[in-house]
């Protein structure tokens, strides 16, 4: 497990500041337009959710995720923590946005 001491990332455009390796990989880290990230696995995939920045509270809430990545984990080394970061690196940059409609009616 890595913890970052520094909550800024100034000249890196990506920090993870926790990292957990293995069959429950799971870290968070920030990214350097103030936004920050979360990832695990779940099943066979690698989930990274990038949050909205300048969340108020503790843990970030459903509506505060702004882009959503998955990845398979066949092709990750979830026992190397280089492996592991090197993919979140990737699927963050990749991370597709998250639609929101604020007009749709509940489904009755």
């Amino acid at each position: 497990m890595i913890v970052a001491t520094d909550k800024q990332c100034p000249e890196e455009e990506f920090l993870v500041e926790d990292v957990m390796v293995g069959i429950h990989a799971n870290g968070f880290g920030r990214i350097r337009d103030g936004r920050s990230f979360a990832f695990h696995t779940e099943r066979n995939h690698l989930i990274v959710e990038v949050y909205r920045p300048r969340i108020t509270g503790p843990v970030p809430q459903p509506e505060d995720v702004v882009a959503v990545a998955t990845r398979r984990l066949t092709d990750i080394d979830v026992t190397d923590e280089r492996s592991l970061v090197a993919a979140v690196r990737d699927a963050v940059a990749t991370a597709a946005p998250v639609s929101r409609d604020n007009n749709a009616k509940p489904a009755r």
